[in-house]
C-alpha cells in the first residue's frame, strides 16, 4: 500500500489510540509522543518505513498534507487565562494535518492524493 492508503487504513482501524480524525474527518490528529511510541516505536510490526517523527512528517508534507494551527480564544480573567494555557500546552502535543484529497466523507478522493 502507498503512504495515504496505509494512513488511511490506520485510522478507520480504530486500533490506534495517538492518531485519529477530527470531528468533521476533514483532518489527521496526531498526539506526536503517543504516535512515536505507539507506532513508530512498534518492534517488528511497522507500519511505515520509519522510526522517526520527522520523517513520518515529511512523508504527509510529500503527499499534500499540511499543518494546521489550532486557534485557542482567551479569557480575560487570569484564572480562566492560566486554565486555558495548561490545556494549550497539553494541545502543543497533538499535531493536525490537512490534505484535500484526504477526507473522510469522501474516501474516493484517495486515489487522487499523490506524491509531490
Amino acid at each position: 500500500l502507498r503512504f495515504p492508503q496505509k494512513l488511511w487504513k490506520m485510522l478507520e482501524s480504530g486500533k490506534f489510540q495517538s492518531i485519529w480524525w477530527s470531528e468533521s474527518g476533514k483532518y489527521v490528529a496526531i498526539n506526536k509522543d503517543l504516535f512515536e511510541a505507539e507506532v513508530l516505536g512498534r518492534e517488528g510490526q511497522q507500519v511505515f518505513h520509519t522510526q522517526k517523527i520527522k520523517s513520518f512528517m515529511r512523508q504527509l508534507n510529500a503527499y499534500g498534507f499540511t499543518k494546521m494551527q489550532r486557534n485557542f480564544q482567551r479569557s480575560a480573567s487570569l484564572p480562566e487565562f492560566l486554565a486555558e494555557e495548561a490545556a494549550a500546552s497539553a494541545h502543543s502535543q497533538i499535531l493536525y494535518y490537512y490534505n484535500p484529497s484526504f477526507n473522510r466523507a469522501h474516501p474516493w478522493l484517495l486515489e487522487t492524493c499523490k506524491r509531490r
